[in-house]
């Protein structure tokens, strides 16, 4: 165990690299920044990482172990490519935009997880073999590093996939809403079987007529909810730009705002199934109008929406207002 000695120095070393990634944004980057040069310089620190992991996991792979000499080398090669790969994350400013940042952040971070768990796991395996756990961990560390050529290279392809992401889980929640109003009366109907439960007589697994007519209109929020991001995604796609700071801005407030559809959209799903609480549907209703309008009005003043795009925006603004108003009435009598 004693040449593994330096691994367990290293190990804490990636540990404190982690902790510091994880704490947050560091300061304003290097200056004068050019991102094709950070490009080039974060793909070579990623490629050399799934070396250095490659070469550790062959020398722990079968005895003799290596000697404390050259694990102390293979130790210092992987620390020096990790703190590479955090260093040259350090270099990308703010300004280039929150959201590719973060998208950059979550990679590095991956890369340096996969790293200790490989660490981790030859640190705690037998040394007369190759085990699977290892294979695995250095299979995750490679996986890891060629995530950063799957990144996106600037603000407007970072916020136009962090959009998409929002798209896929509401239109999830959207259809599987839908399929349970079609399903008829009984929405729990597909986990609590008659057969096995006996008969159940308790309405408050069932939808009355009343509620039924309330999440219409709530069902109509979250339609507008899926519009809404289909359109803001497709004006980013089409006049999105990250070419200077007002640009870079604009495009990190729509999709900050827009990180809140698919929580609101959850919040309010969640009230719909009974026993319904109108109060409740009622407010998160709200919460969702709320940020679907929040949303519609950063787009309609960013320059992902020229005037050829202003009649959708009018249009979803009135279908949420249409919507909430429905949800108002229906549960006025409950105020």
């Amino acid at each position: 165990m004693e040449a593994r000695e330096p691994l367990r120095d290293v190990r804490g070393a990636l540990r404190a690299v982690l902790a510091r990634l994880r704490e947050g944004e560091p300061g304003e980057g290097r200056e004068p920044f050019e991102l094709p040069r950070f490009w080039d310089a974060l793909g070579q620190t990623f490629q050399v990482t799934s070396q250095e992991a490659t070469k550790l996991s062959l020398a722990f792979s079968r005895p003799p172990l290596p000697s404390s000499e050259d694990c102390q080398k293979l130790s210092e090669d992987v620390q020096n490519a990790i703190l590479a790969v955090a260093t040259v994350y350090y270099w990308l400013p703010k300004s280039q935009g929150t959201t590719l940042r973060k998208m950059v952040r979550d990679a590095t971070t991956e890369v340096v997880e996969g790293m200790i768990q490989l660490t981790d796991t030859i640190l705690n395996a037998p040394v007369e073999s190759l085990s699977q756990e290892q294979l695995i961990s250095t299979g995750g560390v490679w996986e890891a590093c060629e995530q950063v050529s799957k990144l996106p290279r600037d603000n407007q392809a970072a916020v136009v996939s962090a959009l998409a992401a929002c798209l896929g889980v509401v239109k999830d929640a959207v259809e599987e809403m839908e399929h349970a109003l079609v399903e008829g009366q009984d929405p729990y109907g597909d986990i609590m079987e008659d057969e096995e439960l006996g008969f159940r007589g308790n309405r408050d697994t069932y939808w009355s007529e009343a509620d039924r007519q309330l999440l219409s209109s709530c069902m109509g929020l979250m339609k507008a909810s899926k519009a809404c991001l289909k359109k803001v995604l497709a004006a980013v796609k089409a006049h999105g730009k990250a070419e200077s700071p007002e640009q870079i801005a604009q495009l990190d407030d729509l999709a900050d705002i827009a990180n809140e559809i698919s929580p609101s959209v959850d919040e309010l799903a969640l009230s719909m199934y009974p026993p319904v609480n109108p109060l409740a549907v009622r407010l998160n209703a709200a919460k969702l109008a709320s940020v679907l309008k929040k949303v519609l009005e950063i787009a309609k003043t960013s320059h992902v929406c020229p005037p050829s795009e202003e009649g959708w925006v009018q249009f979803l603004t009135g279908a949420v207002d249409h919507n909430m108003n429905k949800v108002k009435n229906f549960t006025q009598g409950q105020l």
